[in-house]
Parts: C-alpha cells; sequence; structure tokens
C-alpha cells in the first residue's frame, strides 16, 4: 500500500526562505540602482528571471511594501517610487531623530570587539569610496558601520525602523557621497564618532552623529533640486526646439 506524503513544518521554512531569497535579491537590484525609480515589477517577468512560480514573488514584494522600498498601487502594480527633495529630507529627518537615541542607549555597552569590527569596516569603507566602479558597495558600508555601533542598545523595534528608513533612502546615501564630493567629510566625522564611542563620550558622539546625518540630507536635497531644475529647463528647451 502506497502512502501519500503529508505536509511537514519543512516545506513551509522551504517557502518562506524562497520568499526571503526573492526579496533579497529584488531589495539589492533596488538600493544597488540596477532597477531604477519609477520602475514597475512584474510578477511574471521576476518569477521567470529567478524560476519560481508568482506566489513567493508576490510575498516577497509585500514584503518590500512594508519596508517602504516599493509601493503597490491599484491598477499599476509594484513600482519603486521616486522620492522627492521633501521625501529625502523627511527620511534623513527622522535618521537623526532616532538613531542618536539609539547610539547613547549602545554606548555603554559596546565592547573591544565592537569598535575593532568598525574600524574594520571603516579601513574597507574607505578602500570602497576611492574607487567609483564600487558606488554601490558603499550604502551598504555605511550602514554596516553604524548598524555595530548601535548594536549593544538591545532596541529591536528601533533597529528595525532604522533598518527600514535606510533601506529606503540608502540609494540616496550612495548618491549623495557621489553628487555632493562628501567622501572626505564623511570619512573624518565616521573617525571621530568611533573615537567618541571609544572614549564614551555619548553626549559629543551622540551631537556629531545628529549633525553627520542633517548635514547629509541636506546636501542630497539641494543637488537633487538643482539636478530636477536643470531637468525641467532642458525639457523645456528642447520643447521650444520642437516648436520652431
Amino acid at each position: 500500500m502506497s502512502l501519500s506524503p503529508t505536509p511537514t513544518s519543512d516545506s513551509a521554512i522551504t517557502r518562506q526562505s524562497l520568499t526571503s531569497a526573492v526579496a533579497d535579491k529584488l531589495r539589492d537590484q533596488i538600493i544597488q540602482g540596477e532597477i531604477p525609480e519609477g520602475s514597475q515589477l512584474r510578477q511574471d517577468a521576476i518569477a521567470a528571471q529567478y524560476q519560481v512560480s508568482r506566489i513567493p514573488v508576490r510575498e516577497a514584494l509585500r514584503q518590500l511594501d512594508a519596508e517602504g522600498l516599493i509601493a503597490i498601487i491599484p491598477n499599476r502594480g509594484a513600482v519603486v517610487p521616486a522620492l522627492s527633495p521633501d521625501d529625502v529630507e523627511e527620511l534623513f529627518a527622522i535618521r537623526a531623530l532616532l538613531e542618536p537615541e539609539v547610539l547613547k542607549r549602545s554606548i555603554p555597552h559596546l565592547t573591544e570587539e565592537d569598535f575593532s569590527q568598525a574600524e574594520a569596516i571603516l579601513r574597507r569603507y574607505v578602500s570602497e569610496l576611492s574607487r567609483e566602479d564600487h558606488v554601490s558597495a558603499w550604502g551598504r558600508l555605511n550602514w554596516d558601520f553604524h548598524s555595530t555601533l548601535y548594536s549593544r542598545a538591545n532596541q529591536a523595534r528601533f533597529m528595525a525602523i532604522i533598518r527600514n528608513v535606510n533601506n529606503s533612502g540608502e540609494r540616496y546615501t550612495r548618491l549623495q557621497l557621489y553628487l555632493t564630493h562628501g567622501i572626505n567629510r564623511a570619512n573624518e566625522e565616521h573617525h571621530q564618532i568611533l573615537e567618541l564611542c571609544r572614549e564614551r563620550d555619548a553626549s559629543t558622539a551622540c551631537k556629531l552623529l545628529r549633525q553627520h546625518i542633517q548635514y547629509a540630507g541636506q546636501s542630497l536635497k539641494e543637488v537633487l533640486q538643482e539636478r530636477r531644475a536643470s531637468a525641467q529647463l532642458a525639457a523645456g528647451d528642447h520643447a521650444r526646439r520642437a516648436k520652431s
């Protein structure tokens, strides 16, 4: 007599892992700019690309929507939203409010191993920043450095919110460094923040971190405004030439 296989917990784990794998790949492509803002994400095309069914793709898109990386719009489906200068300013304002608070709670509990890890990340960060062909790594290393310093706060919900905000803005973190030539300032401030954490000077470290984030947001907002104004001007010139 043959027995029909019965579902086990393994099947649920496999399906969840597949959803997470698809979400991870799409997240990386969006953050690295391989899927540009304004792009529409088609479930059938993604399923074919990754050779999976549409079910894990649909669940992955819902996950990315919850993280704020994409927007699911009625009659259009999933799209990668374009952030306006005001949106960018808001994201960095949220970071400037939350991250110093988490750092303040983390500093008393940071270990020498944490400091060594943060220092190693900074060394790699400096190396990668000197290579524009490695721009896709800049945002990730920036997050790795900051999250290492926040790691001893034991504030899981805080960290989940901060991670989502960083994911939403990571394209723009890289853009800020690239467009505003803010690499040297970022490097200097990162090293200063690390040393202040070593000295357990939470007040000064948090103040510098807040200024560090606010400057990045403001400088990027100004660059985006200039770029969009230039694009509108160029579009107007093109339209006038077409009419003449």
